[in-house]
């Protein structure tokens, strides 16, 4: 779990960040950033989200929750 919360501080370009942050108040929250996330998801967790499922996680843990679920 904490491999991928500082995959995801990468993508989203922050030093930290907690599992109840709110993905839309990052300020590198685009759409390229969405894609990245959904590249994550696929080649490192060998699992396919799409853009709503990812934009219905909310938060930085409903990422992780969402990518666990589809394991």
């Amino acid at each position: 779990m904490e491999l991928f919360f500082e995959q995801m501080a990468e993508i989203f370009e922050v030093d930290s960040l907690k599992p109840t942050d709110v993905l839309t108040e990052f300020d590198a929250w685009e759409s390229l950033t969405q894609l990245s996330i959904i590249v994550l998801a696929s080649d490192i967790y060998g699992v396919t989200i799409s853009a709503t499922e990812l934009r219905n996680a909310i938060t930085v843990e409903g990422v992780y929750r969402l990518i666990e679920s589809k394991k």
